[in-house]
C-alpha cells in the first residue's frame, strides 16, 4: 500500500529535527488527515529508521492519560510511543542536555513484564499477571516540534513525544498493591516541589493504561512480550527541565527514583572528562 507524500514529509521533518537538534514548525500541515492512523503510520518510519540505524527496542510508553491533556487536544484515548535501549539513564545518573531540544520531566509508573500479553481476553488480572515487578520512573518527555504546539497528531508522529527514561532501583510486587492510591511528589534541586499527584490521575489506574496499550498493541500486530518496560503515564504535570537541573520523585510504596542533566553546552562525556581532571 502506498505511504501518502504527506506521511512521508512528517517523517522526514522530525528526523531532520532530531538530527540537527533543532525544532522544526507542527507536521498537521502536511498530513493528509489528524487521524491516529495517519499519525502512526508516520511513527512507524521513524521506528522502522531506528531499527535501520541499529536501535533496540525495549518497551513502549504511553502518553495523554490525564483527562485533562485529552481535553486540551481534542482526543479521547492515550498515545502510545516506542522506548528504546539507549533512551534509559541510570537512577541517579545524568541525563546528556547535548541530545535534547525542550525537555521536560514526569514521574511515573513503570511496569516490567514476565509474560506475553497477546491473547484475545486480555484483562486487568492479565496484566497483573504479566507483571513481574513495578519500580517509580522518570520520562523525560521532549519534542521535536518547536515550543510543544502539538495537537494528537503531531505528537503521535513525534513518538509520543519521547526522550529518556530513569528507572528506580526499588522493585515491587503488584501484589495486594493499590496503584490508585499512589502519591507521587517530584522536588527540584533545592528540595521544592514541582509537581506532584496519584496514581488515580494515570487514566485512573496504571494497571488500565497498560491494559489499553497491550490491547491496541496486540490489534496492531506488535503485542508486548515478556522483558518490556512500559511507563504508564504521567501522576502529574509535567515540569520543564533545567539545564544541570536535579529531579527526584518519590512515589509512597514504591520509593524514589532521581535524575540530573548535564549542565548547557556539556554533554555527559564531558562531565565525566572533567570529574576525572579535577578528582
Amino acid at each position: 500500500m502506498p505511504v501518502h507524500p504527506g506521511v512521508e514529509q512528517a517523517a522526514d521533518r522530525l528526523l531532520n529535527a532530531a538530527r540537527t537538534r533543532t525544532p522544526c514548525v507542527p507536521v498537521r500541515d502536511v498530513l493528509p488527515d489528524g487521524s491516529a492512523e495517519t499519525a502512526y503510520a508516520v511513527q512507524n518510519i521513524l521506528t522502522a529508521n531506528s531499527l535501520a540505524a541499529g536501535r533496540r527496542i525495549v518497551g513502549r510508553k504511553v502518553g495523554l492519560t490525564s483527562p485533562a491533556v485529552q481535553q486540551q487536544l481534542g482526543v479521547d484515548q492515550p498515545d502510545f510511543g516506542v522506548l528504546y535501549a539507549d533512551m534509559e539513564v541510570p537512577d541517579g545518573g545524568v541525563a546528556d542536555s547535548s541530545l535534547l531540544l525542550q525537555p521536560k520531566v514526569e514521574a511515573e509508573i513503570a511496569f516490567v513484564l514476565s509474560a506475553d500479553l497477546d491473547s484475545q481476553d486480555i484483562d486487568d488480572a492479565a496484566v497483573r499477571a504479566a507483571t513481574e515487578y513495578v519500580v517509580p520512573a522518570l520520562e523525560i518527555v521532549d519534542s521535536r516540534i518547536a515550543g510543544w504546539d502539538i495537537t494528537f497528531a503531531d505528537t503521535v508522529a513525534d513518538n509520543a513525544s519521547s526522550a529518556m527514561y530513569v528507572l528506580g532501583s526499588a522493585h515491587s510486587s503488584l501484589d495486594g498493591l493499590d496503584l490508585t492510591a499512589v502519591r507521587m511528589t517530584l522536588l527540584d534541586g533545592e528540595g521544592e516541589t514541582v509537581s506532584s499527584g496519584t496514581g488515580a490521575a494515570c487514566l485512573g489506574d496504571p494497571v488500565s493504561a497498560v491494559l489499553w496499550l497491550a490491547r491496541t498493541c496486540r490489534d496492531l500486530g506488535s503485542p508486548l512480550r515478556a522483558g518490556e518496560v512500559v511507563l504508564s503515564g504521567a501522576l502529574g504535570p509535567m515540569v520543564p527541565a533545567a539545564p544541570d537541573g536535579v529531579y527526584s520523585a518519590t512515589l509512597s510504596a514504591l520509593g524514589t527514583v532521581s535524575v540530573a542533566f548535564s549542565g548547557p553546552g556539556t554533554t555527559v562525556e564531558t562531565e565525566r572528562r572533567s570529574a576525572s581532571v579535577t578528582s
